[in-house]
């Protein structure tokens, strides 16, 4: 499908097309992604589209309620948001998800994903697939004591246990604790032998397996993830599935992201330009800047937003040799954006 096509055929969600009602708040989201979904991230992110669900990091309940810094900090400008929570403690995740509710987020998430050892050592992550009752005992502490939504992201399996009946009898004890949304990554996991990179791209891709589970479970919101890279790709499974969640190709070429509230919820005001983000991202900076935090640690975020145009490779390699550097400032972000022409025709040469 051409990007024409997708202009004169927006898509709301999998729901709406088949009922006609509103576009779900899941209908597109970006993944929670350690290391790289942080605050300054979501406020980038949040600065192309004002209606995708943004999701944090990971973040375990030890560190909120043990951890000496703030784990629930973000900006006002974030919202909509979901705090994603790791832990098996239905106590601690109870205890965190009424804080997270007092603090202001959309949504808590239970990871029921992650593949990494280091997650299955803390008994949590894509580990709790194995054990459905104690996933709805988190589930059903976290529902008895907040009133945001309580959803939960999984995989269709994990190790050997693979088939549909066992991915089926998961959401359905789960279900009954009280969830009606999951997100769901269209791979099982490997809990040994593949690193977490490895479990995002071994496994095949059963994305039919997730079409199958919204069928067979009409009341609940499913949301697909997993190897996505496009709005045309989005609006495919938005025919099957009430949402779409988006993870490395967001991060990388963040610039799609700019024609989700048009290509995806119908509205007609035109995105921004490439080079107006990069100046209204800049008094955020100057805000963070005067913290005392370095500018590297929201500039590594904006690198992939010229990807494929003229210029590209200058600005990556303008702010990733001098966004680092004692005392750098918002001069770097001005010459780097000065090094990709702001005015320029398709025909022009691309990097």
């Amino acid at each position: 499908m051409t990007q024409k096509q997708i202009s004169e055929n927006p898509v709301k969600s999998g729901a709406e097309a088949i009922s006609g009602q509103p576009a779900h708040r899941q209908t597109f989201s970006i993944a929670p992604m350690l290391d790289w979904t942080d605050r300054h991230c979501r406020y980038f992110h949040r600065l192309m589209s004002k209606n995708i669900l943004l999701y944090t990091e990971m973040v375990t309940t030890g560190a909120i309620i043990h951890g000496k810094g703030d784990y629930l900090g973000y900006n006002d400008e974030e919202h909509p948001l979901a705090l994603q929570l790791g832990g098996s403690n239905p106590t601690d995740l109870a205890r965190c998800a009424k804080l997270a509710q007092e603090r202001g987020y959309d949504e808590v998430n239970l990871n029921v994903g992650c593949p990494s050892d280091r997650v299955q050592n803390g008994r949590f992550g894509a580990c709790l697939m194995g054990e459905p009752a104690l996933v709805a005992d988190c589930v059903k502490a976290m529902r008895d004591v907040v009133s945001i939504p309580v959803t939960v992201k999984t995989r269709i399996g994990i190790d050997d246990h693979d088939s549909y009946e066992f991915l089926q009898a998961f959401i359905e004890q789960v279900r009954d604790a009280g969830c009606d949304t999951f997100i769901v990554h269209a791979r099982k996991a490997w809990l040994s032998g593949l690193s977490p990179k490895e479990n995002r791209e071994v496994p095949p891709l059963d994305y039919p397996r997730v079409y199958r589970l919204k069928r067979d479970y009409p009341a609940l919101t499913i949301a697909i993830n997993g190897g996505i890279t496009s709005l045309e790709q989005a609006q495919a499974h938005l025919a099957e599935v009430d949402g779409v969640m988006v993870g490395r190709e967001a991060y990388q070429n963040p610039y799609i992201l700019s024609q989700v509230d048009s290509l995806i919820f119908g509205e007609e005001a035109a995105p921004l330009s490439r080079h107006e983000i990069v100046r209204r991202m800049l008094p955020y900076i100057e805000q963070e800047l005067a913290k005392g935090n370095y500018l590297s640690h929201v500039t590594r975020h904006m690198l992939g937003l010229f990807q494929n145009l003229p210029g590209a490779r200058g600005w990556r390699r303008h702010l990733s040799e001098n966004a680092t550097k004692p005392g750098a400032g918002i001069q770097v972000l001005l010459d780097a954006m000065a090094k990709v022409p702001e005015h320029w025709q398709p025909r022009e040469a691309v990097e």
